[in-house]
């Protein structure tokens, strides 16, 4: 057991299961790859049914709507659509977070399910109105194929996937001057474009201005996905409505795209994909959420040129951030997030909580899953998550694990299991000196070693 073998286990995975720092100590860099030769792992159900994809969501949403319109007693209680059904948003949504609860608890590829984070929430969707029944299948469609693809391919399958186009609007975005177009303008919705320069790619340092922005919107005019269940090619499915799209060429960041049709759209995307700013953008946020809020420079410049030269090969992005010495010199002092923390807890003490539970305690540790409160998505950094009351909430939330792990469990040998060598000769004291289990187990979860990694 080493310290290496800590820090693989805990700052690149999910926290350390007994076992799995003996695991990774052998070659700790050569574990963490292993996890990334191929795509990511897909959750499954805990209720033995399939997850549902992108269009069969789109039907429960259509039931979802008529179910509202009958609580307004706008049809017939002898309408055959009128029953409620069992598939509502709230019914789906903990079908997910219980499937991807479960899966992080169990995987053998921890570093893979933590770059399925880091990811999920730069694209971030919120489960919020319309958008909460997507979440999921966003995830598991436009993200996870792509971890250890190239960061164009994960680029344009969040752009085309319906719960982005839902949540940033532009699924009914239409150009002034199309033949669909209001030629006051009011059809035209600059969110995707904004958030696409501003947050996915380029960074807002990035170069780019309001023109930009307006004549990018412009450019993704058109990009929807089909809502007619008598269309059944395109229903729940990307696809470009000539109808809608802004005619024309467009400026973006002082190059002209005069394309037609989708195509406009997909040059500027793979402009953007391989823009120098890009590379800087992404490889500053993957320092910071991996390594430490303020990204060492020589390690973002190294990430950032890996991304370039590769043309945004990701495996190749994420082996030269796993490959750095400053990647495992760095103090381990970056705070779990509370989604990651609940996963650490559940690994380390073998203890998982129902999905009730789960919604309750990421409520109040202020992280609900697949709900950030805007499309920056979650912020990692510590100064976001230690207000007054934040330690209070995790140590009650430390102490029902701790009653609900294995009454017999030796709370010095779990903490040499999940801790390792990462442990702390206090630590190791504090623990010692605990009345009982369920003390000490509550002190190992709320000691520093484990709060951060």
């Amino acid at each position: 057991m080493s310290l290496e073998g800590a820090i693989a286990a805990h700052r690149f995975g999910l926290g350390a299961r007994p076992g799995e720092i003996d695991a990774a100590s052998g070659s700790p860099k050569a574990w963490l790859l292993a996890q990334i030769d191929r795509p990511a792992e897909q959750p499954q159900s805990t209720d033995g049914q399939p997850l549902l994809n992108a269009g069969q969501l789109l039907k429960i949403e259509e039931q979802y709507k008529f179910n509202k319109f009958m609580a307004k007693g706008r049809a017939t209680k002898d309408d055959p659509k009128a029953g409620k059904g069992q598939n509502t948003r709230r019914e789906q949504y903990l079908r997910e977070l219980s499937a991807r609860s479960a899966l992080g608890f169990t995987t053998e590829r921890p570093f893979a399910e933590r770059l399925v984070w880091f990811w999920s929430n730069h694209f971030t969707v919120s489960a919020r109105g319309q958008t909460a029944l997507y979440v999921g299948a966003f995830e598991r469609e436009a993200i996870r194929p792509h971890i250890n693809g190239t960061f164009q391919d994960m680029l344009f399958a969040v752009c085309m996937h319906p719960a982005m186009l839902i949540y940033l609007s532009n699924f009914h975005s239409i150009g002034p001057n199309s033949a669909a177009g209001d030629r006051s303008g009011k059809g035209l919705n600059e969110n995707l474009g904004r958030e696409l320069l501003e947050l996915h790619t380029l960074g807002v340092d990035g170069g780019y201005t309001q023109a930009d922005v307006t004549s990018f919107a412009k450019v993704l005019t058109g990009w929807t996905f089909g809502q007619n269940p008598d269309q059944e090619q395109r229903f729940g499915r990307f696809f470009f409505n000539g109808n809608a799209h802004e005619p024309g060429a467009q400026t973006v960041l002082g190059q002209v795209y005069d394309q037609k049709g989708v195509q406009q759209g997909d040059a500027v995307l793979d402009m953007l994909a391989a823009h120098h700013a890009t590379a800087t953008h992404i490889a500053t946020q993957l320092v910071r959420a991996f390594v430490a809020d303020t990204p060492p420079p020589d390690l973002v410049a190294a990430v950032a040129k890996t991304f370039t030269d590769t043309g945004g090969d990701l495996a190749a992005v994420a082996k030269t951030l796993v490959g750095a010495d400053a990647a495992w010199t760095a103090p381990m002092q970056k705070l779990r997030l509370p989604q990651e923390y609940l996963l650490a807890a559940s690994r380390a003490l073998n203890v998982t909580l129902k999905p009730q539970q789960l919604v309750k305690a990421l409520d109040t540790l202020g992280q609900p899953l697949f709900n950030p409160p805007s499309p920056e998505g979650f912020h990692d950094d510590a100064a976001t998550w230690l207000a007054p009351d934040a330690m209070t909430n995790r140590l009650d939330i430390a102490q029902n694990f701790a009653q609900q792990a294995d009454s017999s469990a030796d709370a010095r040998l779990v903490a040499d299991a999940i801790l390792g060598d990462a442990q702390s000769p206090a630590t190791r004291e504090a623990i010692a000196r605990a009345e009982g289990p369920v003390q000490g187990l509550s002190i190992l979860l709320m000691r520093p070693e484990f709060q951060r990694r």
